[in-house]
């Protein structure tokens, strides 16, 4: 069982703090084998926005931990508390995986977490981290950085998406499904990074493309091109591209492809098929095409994440 560690300290956003709760908490009744055991780290007592908690266990525990999670920081013209900064950092030389959930970065900066690595947080925050730690690459326009051992999410609802990108690093897919789910929220959301954050269908019934967007999710497998879907939808390509740029954020072509990546991400997870067979499920074409994409949108190669996924489901099952 893998253990989360949500550091706690005075002057903890409870937002961040309670949705960490949430995914990390007890397992979703659907999912069955090993989960998270959580603690909460602090001290004896701690006031977090309008709550009082009671930790599990002080700071220094935060060493024991497989996973370290640190909730958004409430004041962020004021220095995180020296013992919080030093356990952060203390978890990390140990081997905890380190996360920052909103402002969060801030304490992961102090601690030199950040040094040299690219980093996230709340867009109204970027400058400050930007001014006060310059050896920080910044980047104001994703939903999380994920550095390995060291992540950051953006603010409030983007670290729900850093959250269910930790477990479906853990669990796979699915289980990370599964969960948001039981949230009632996407599983994936597009930051316009390449990360694992994926452009979902659209859920609204009265959107203009409600009836578009599904059915060329069931043919990715075809040579579809921005005419074909212009003519099903009864519209003119660049009034199609309007509508796109509405409702996902993004052009039809690049949907498209995000949509062709996500499907091979669940083959890659879901079944033994080649490359190849993969490929050609997906609409890539070729092997060749497939990986190129894959690499370029995902960060590794389509076989690196099948083994890595592929085994990690497996045991978890």
């Amino acid at each position: 069982m893998t253990t989360v560690a949500l550091a706690v300290t005075d002057g903890m956003l409870h937002f961040e703090l309670a949705l960490a709760c949430e995914v990390f908490g007890p397992a979703p009744a659907a999912v069955s084998g090993p989960w998270y055991d959580l603690l909460l780290c602090g001290s004896a007592a701690v006031q977090v926005g309008r709550f009082r908690l009671e930790p599990d266990h002080g700071l220094e525990h935060l060493a024991r931990a497989d996973t370290v999670i640190v909730p958004g920081w409430a004041d962020v013209d004021q220095e995180p508390p020296a013992d919080l900064v030093d356990a952060v950092r203390a978890a990390h030389d140990a081997g905890a995986r380190v996360a920052s959930l909103c402002t969060g970065a801030f304490v992961l900066a102090a601690a030199g977490l950040l040094d040299g690595k690219r980093a996230t947080t709340h867009w109204a925050h970027t400058r400050i981290l930007t001014d006060r730690y310059p050896k920080v690459q910044v980047d104001p326009d994703v939903l999380y950085v994920d550095n390995g051992s060291v992540l950051t999410s953006a603010g409030k609802a983007a670290a729900m998406d850093l959250c269910l990108h930790l477990v479906r690093l853990d669990h796979g897919s699915a289980t990370a499904n599964t969960v948001a789910r039981r949230l009632v929220v996407p599983p994936h959301r597009d930051g316009g990074q390449a990360q694992f954050v994926t452009t979902p269908v659209p859920a609204q019934d009265n959107h203009p493309l409600a009836e578009l967007l599904p059915w060329v999710v069931e043919r990715l497998d075809q040579p579809l091109t921005v005419e074909d879907l212009a003519r099903r939808a009864r519209m003119s390509s660049r009034n199609l591209g309007r509508h796109f740029r509405s409702v996902t954020g993004t052009t039809p072509l690049q949907w498209l492809l995000t949509q062709r990546i996500r499907h091979a991400q669940e083959l890659l997870e879901s079944t033994d098929d080649s490359i190849d067979a993969v490929a050609a499920a997906a609409g890539m074409g070729t092997a060749t095409t497939l990986r190129r994409h894959f690499h370029r949108t995902v960060g590794v190669p389509p076989d690196t994440y099948r083994r890595t996924f592929r085994s990690r489901t497996r045991s978890a099952g």
